[in-house]
């Protein structure tokens, strides 16, 4: 098979740089997948930091997900050649990938490969964490911070189609545009709004918080959550974890989830491609609609990185192989 070529990341605080390596043969129970395009996540740049939870030796391949063709897959695995399939796997940025049949599902066949791409982590996280974990009901009321991000604009559109009455938390005029665009029904510019937690209050407290910023936005939104509600700490985009007060959690019975979606590869895969199964049946039905910010070369992976890092971007990067 060709040489293929890849990113990878050579050092702690470097960006990624491409190259040319033998393409991958498969193991046992493992699928071979052209790649057509990976998605870049937050947690790229945490592990190119060596901040990442799970830590990889360098230098590694980033990318946690993608989508693409099937180049062969084993008996039993339910894929063959010429199936476009959803991989989430570390290391997804290379024109070949070898990966378990266990971490790629097959696509809807109006789904492009840059949607497909951009989807599972972020549409998975919201997704999981708000049916399996908030159980998020019809009529309540959820608040997403971060909401024109990558992960919280799929928060608002899995909410609304969860039938919940949705607050988007964002910054400046054009990411209010976005995320109504996505379905928000009242919308915060967090510029603008000095006292978060007593805007909240203003409209009638919240059931769950969907927090991937942390710091004191995270803290403030807690403090509007209503008796019994829930508390999902997805990630801290702002910097730090908010600092919440536990003794409130105990006197308004609210329960606080933390949520890692990579982390249901060994908890519980079976609820992982349950889950994505119901995305995929969602974005069929029409009711979900994922928003490519920028859509990059190979080569132009760095500037990926860059504009992830400075929070630039609106809606998911992805990397074209």
């Amino acid at each position: 098979m060709e040489d293929i070529r890849i990113a990878h990341v050579p050092e702690r605080e470097s960006l990624p740089v491409i190259s040319s390596a033998p393409a991958p043969h498969p193991d046992k129970g493992q699928v071979l997948v052209r790649m057509r395009a990976a998605a870049l996540n937050f947690a790229d740049i945490l592990k190119s930091r060596g901040q990442y939870q799970e830590a990889e030796a360098f230098p590694f391949v980033p990318g946690l997900e993608g989508a693409g063709e099937v180049i062969a897959a084993p008996e039993g695995s339910g894929l063959r050649a010429g199936d476009r399939v959803a991989v989430w796997q570390p290391g997804t940025m290379a024109q070949i990938v070898a990966v378990p049949a266990t971490s790629c599902l097959r696509i809807p066949d109006a789904m492009s490969f840059d949607e497909a791409a951009g989807l599972q982590i972020a549409y998975g996280t919201s997704h999981l964490a708000l049916a399996d974990r908030a159980k998020l009901a019809p009529g309540e009321t959820l608040v997403v911070l971060g909401a024109a991000g990558g992960v919280g604009l799929t928060a608002v559109e899995i909410g609304k189609a969860m039938g919940a009455r949705v607050i988007a938390v964002a910054r400046g005029a054009e990411r209010l545009r976005v995320v109504a665009e996505a379905g928000a029904d009242e919308m915060i510019d967090s510029d603008a709004t000095p006292d978060l937690k007593a805007r909240l209050r203003e409209l009638g407290g919240v059931d769950v918080v969907y927090d991937p910023v942390g710091d004191e936005p995270g803290l403030a939104a807690f403090g509007a959550l209503n008796r019994g509600g829930r508390f999902l700490v997805i990630g801290f985009a702002g910097g730090k974890p908010p600092r919440l007060p536990l003794n409130h959690a105990l006197v308004k019975n609210i329960t606080i989830h933390g949520f890692y979606w990579g982390g249901y590869r060994q908890l519980d895969l079976a609820a992982l491609r349950d889950s994505l199964t119901t995305v995929f049946d969602l974005y069929a039905a029409g009711k979900l609609h994922p928003h490519v910010g920028e859509a990059l070369e190979l080569d132009r992976i760095a500037e990926g990185y860059r504009l992830l890092a400075e929070r630039k971007a609106v809606g998911k990067i992805i990397i074209r192989l």
